[in-house]
């Protein structure tokens, strides 16, 4: 439950990317006036929820007082974003969630990174990542009860924009590092398809799976970043021209869910049958649920290799945790890998012939509330098939749990149609009006 009453939050903190590059570019807002209202929100909640490595605080407040002396450069001028601590920004450490890297200072920027800078975005700092965006979780909190788990790894980003500290927040997602903290916190996650976004200046855990994608407050600004990562041109996300066709994958995994995620499936497909939309089952197919040896087996090995220099030099210095995932993935033999990727492969292509003829597939985001304790980030077993199927997925803050604790729903896509699973996306967040699932989300933030 919330630790206290619900708080307003009304400054210009509170805007979205969107409409605070607007108001920006429109003159009526400055981005120093906006970066400043971050920063004292991170100064008022970030000693307890602990999202941020490190704020650049002078470093924000220059940008920002560049952006308000010049012509707008992009479509982000004078937004403030955050940078999970996985990603290299020029100027700051990249420290990984990990004593072996503390100080690193990288070079460059990230092509991400650098991408949303010259779109005229201001860095306001790096946020909190489970230890190589593992399991190993570090000590954020989430904001919306702080006795439990933000989930992870994107930890620190999820409760960032949660918590109102900033309008956008890099992930990255190699089995639900996107879509869980998403789910747990309340926000929109986005995980892309596969390899669209570039991934120089990421520190790889599982290449085959690795994903690099954002978290924000509403869909718009979510295709705000994607097209700016994508270069593709700003336009409004379209209306459907037709209503959606919907599938509802439950995947193997779904005995594990909670009462409140089979709640929201149903209260969802529920609402969507009131608005004439059809939800069609499919169902789980012989042989599927190897899907998730198959992951441990690719996971393992790669990230093995991925971390072959800590490992045979700082080996005491990484968690018991991961020790153990880069252990059994150096026994793997190459033949076994090799096999599991085809078995992947197999079940990408089973996917885009079972789904050809729906919209997306509906299907849980997360297996229940947000877990009480930040000791483990929760499962990612409702997230994984679909980052190693490579297709684009969505979590959406369409209902809650008995705690009042938002509970999000996911919406996948096919693959590189991610911008038809944006514009469906805004059609759901306008029908399924989220201020009725939880009413006092927005407000239920702990002093």
């Amino acid at each position: 439950m919330h630790n206290s009453d619900p708080v307003r939050i009304s400054g210009p903190n509170a805007l979205s990317a969107v409409e605070a590059a607007r108001q920006i570019a429109a003159g009526s807002l400055s981005s120093e006036a906006l970066v400043t209202a971050c920063i004292d929100r991170i100064l008022e909640r970030d000693n307890l929820v602990r999202a941020w490595v490190c704020v650049d605080t002078e470093g924000a407040q220059r940008a920002a007082r560049a952006c308000d002396a010049s012509a707008a450069t992009g479509p982000l001028h004078g937004v403030p974003v955050a940078v999970k601590d996985v990603i290299d920004v020029h100027g700051l450490p990249t420290e990984m969630g990990s004593p072996i890297y503390a100080g690193y200072h990288p070079l460059a920027d990230a092509s991400c990174v650098a991408l949303l800078r010259a779109a005229g975005a201001v860095i306001l700092g790096k946020t909190v990542t489970a230890e190589f965006a593992g399991i190993a979780a570090g000590p954020t909190r989430n904001p919306l009860s702080p006795t439990r788990t933000p989930g992870g790894s994107s930890s620190g980003s999820a409760a960032a924009v949660a918590d109102y500290m900033v309008p956008i927040a890099f992930g990255t997602q190699t089995g639900g590092s996107i879509l869980r903290p998403a789910s747990y916190c309340g926000v929109l996650g986005f995980k892309p398809s596969y390899n669209t976004v570039n991934r120089a200046g990421l520190k790889f855990a599982a290449e085959s799976f690795d994903t690099i994608g954002h978290l924000a407050r509403s869909v718009e600004d979510i295709d705000l970043v994607w097209r700016v990562l994508t270069g593709q041109p700003q336009r409004a996300l379209p209306d459907l021209q037709s209503p959606p066709r919907l599938a509802l994958f439950l995947t193997h995994y779904w005995h594990r869910a909670s009462p409140e995620t089979v709640a929201a499936i149903a209260s969802v497909t529920t609402r969507l049958a009131a608005d004439g939309i059809i939800v069609e089952d499919i169902a789980v197919p012989d042989g599927f649920e190897i899907l998730s040896d198959a992951r441990r087996t690719i996971n393992n090995y790669e990230r093995a290799r991925a971390m072959s220099w800590e490992w045979h030099n700082r080996r005491d210095e990484i968690s018991p945790q991961l020790s153990q995932v880069i252990a059994d993935g150096s026994i793997i033999k190459f033949e076994d890998y090799v096999e599991a990727k085809k078995l992947v492969e197999h079940w990408r292509h089973w996917f885009a012939a079972e789904t050809h003829s729906y919209d997306a597939v509906l299907t849980p985001a997360a297996d229940g509330e947000a877990l009480e304790g930040i000791e483990s980030t929760g499962s990612s077993a409702f997230q994984e098939v679909w980052t190693m199927l490579h297709v684009p997925a969505i979590s959406l803050p369409l209902a809650q749990g008995p705690n009042g604790l938002p509970v999000g729903v996911q919406f996948v896509g096919k693959l590189h149609r991610d911008n038809e699973l944006l514009a469906l996306s805004k059609w759901l967040m306008d029908r399924l009006s989220v201020s009725e699932t939880i009413p006092n989300l927005k407000h239920a933030y702990t002093q």
